[in-house]
């Protein structure tokens, strides 16, 4: 065999090897068991509903992989800490995301991520239900209509913020101060509460809420995301808020 002879039989070789390798399916790929969250004070709240229960708008591998790792995550790290700062376990949430003074500050920015992230979904969470109402009810829809042209003109503005939030993070529909409806976007896992607002309605724009199947495309994950809305427990949320 001359040295051409054995160049192009190297080359058919490679041919065939890069031929028949398959690269494995990413939608196909199995994923483990969720592990369980950790003894403590905190504990990681039932989703309500199973988790194909908002297909075809959120897939059930998105939601399992969602609350049962995501969410669970904070979890486990708050456990953690209130082995440390046992009155992290035993005082209000929303009274930690105001002040953290009491958190020592090597550890404190890690506690407020974990602690907003918790308090985000959980919120979250109860803001989905599966053959929900079309729009709010009551009060809530007679605020909204208030305060823009009309109903699909508000969804159309948090969609616009919850499209342009750059990077992680969530678009809410917050009762600011003065007792008024208004649109806010925070970073991360930052929450309204220490924005000095109240929430009504947020939806979560970290890739994790929506990459599975809708990669890229932040601005179709928001637009269905609508479908699911759970808009009673939204007006419900209002009237807390206002009171």
């Amino acid at each position: 065999m001359n040295r051409r002879q054995s160049i192009k039989l190297l080359g058919s070789a490679a041919v065939v090897a890069v031929g028949s390798f398959h690269l494995p399916k990413f939608a196909s790929a199995q994923v483990p068991a969720s592990p369980p969250t950790t003894e403590g004070p905190f504990k990681l709240p039932p989703l309500g509903y199973p988790n194909e229960a908002l297909e075809p708008h959120i897939d059930a591998q998105t939601m399992m992989i969602h609350h049962d790792r995501h969410h669970a995550a904070y979890v486990n790290a708050l456990n953690g800490f209130a082995k440390d700062v046992p009155e992290l376990g035993t005082k209000p949430v929303e009274a930690t995301l105001i002040d953290a003074a009491y958190i020592p500050l090597t550890i404190q920015q890690s506690v407020k991520n974990n602690l907003g992230g918790h308090w985000n979904h959980t919120f979250f969470w109860e803001l989905m239900t599966p053959g929900g109402a079309k729009e709010p009810p009551g009060e809530l829809k007679s605020a909204i209509e208030s305060s823009w042209r009309d109903v699909n003109d508000f969804k159309e503005r948090l969609s616009a913020a919850a499209a342009a939030r750059f990077g992680s993070g969530w678009a809410w529909l917050i009762v600011n101060k003065d007792k008024k409806l208004e649109l806010s976007t925070t970073a991360n896992q930052d929450t309204p509460i220490q924005l000095g607002a109240k929430a009504v309605l947020g939806v979560d724009v970290w890739e994790h809420a929506y990459y599975l199947k809708y990669q890229n495309r932040r601005a179709d994950y928001v637009k269905a995301w609508w479908n699911v809305v759970n808009w009673d427990k939204a007006a419900e949320n209002f009237k807390k808020a206002m009171a």
